[in-house]
């Protein structure tokens, strides 16, 4: 965040800090990903069988939430106030919204592990809050856009890359078609599209895992750089 700005989010004021948060968001976001990656897969899916597939996409969206809490902590807790500038206002609403996407990804997951535990053969359990939180990332990814456009005026300007960006958007798009891909049609008692679904998900957590793992490089750059800058010994341990 810009000193001549000082309406906007609240800074960590520790450099370290901020930047160990940073890591641990992209840590988040990278083991979460993993885990819908790997929940995807339909060799894995035949292995752990619906309650182990069901297992592993609640862990997964424990870390999504957990990582998108500690970028919206970043972003300001707060929605910003008049006078915040375009940049850190539209970042806020893309954590804001993404966090919420997050819980119903854990709406969910538990909705269908619960169902993979009562009926194996259930289909679509957890659909609707599944269907809402694609819808969520969607709208998020597009906040972030336009955050991106001024990254310049961020609170920290590695919180945004137009790569990660892009990547998320097109992860987000991709988990809005797996969405539809599983919805069950009423009267068939049938997935619209069990390849889709399964794809779309793959698609979705391998872009969010690239994204986390380049955003967790850029932090560790800006790591470096700071304690380049920094009197020696005054570099905070990150």
């Amino acid at each position: 965040m810009r000193a001549d700005v000082p309406s906007g989010p609240p800074a960590v004021a520790d450099p370290g800090r901020r930047q160990l948060r940073l890591r641990r968001e992209a840590w988040g976001f990278a083991i979460g990903s993993l885990c819908f990656l790997v929940g995807a897969i339909p060799f894995y899916a035949e292995w752990a069988g619906p309650v182990g597939t069901g297992v592993t996409f609640v862990v997964g969206s424990v870390f999504f939430t957990l990582a998108a809490f500690v970028q919206l902590s970043l972003s300001g807790r707060h929605v910003p106030r008049r006078g915040t500038n375009r940049a850190d206002r539209w970042d806020w609403w893309a954590a804001a919204v993404q966090f919420a996407g997050t819980l119903l990804f854990n709406l969910s997951t538990v909705a269908a592990l619960a169902a993979a535990v009562a009926d194996p053969t259930r289909l679509g359990a957890g659909w609707r809050p599944d269907a809402w939180g694609s819808a969520a990332f969607l709208v998020s990814s597009t906040f972030a856009i336009v955050a991106t456009r001024d990254r310049g005026d961020l609170w920290d300007r590695h919180a945004r890359s137009w790569h990660g960006t892009w990547l998320n958007m097109i992860g987000s798009i991709a988990f809005a078609v797996s969405a539809i891909g599983a919805y069950v049609v009423p009267v068939t008692d049938s997935l619209v599209s069990a390849f889709w679904a399964n794809l779309g998900t793959l698609i979705g957590a391998l872009c969010f895992l690239v994204a986390a793992l380049l955003s967790r490089r850029a932090v560790g750059e800006a790591v470096g750089e700071a304690a380049d800058a920094a009197p020696d010994g005054a570099a905070a341990s990150a």
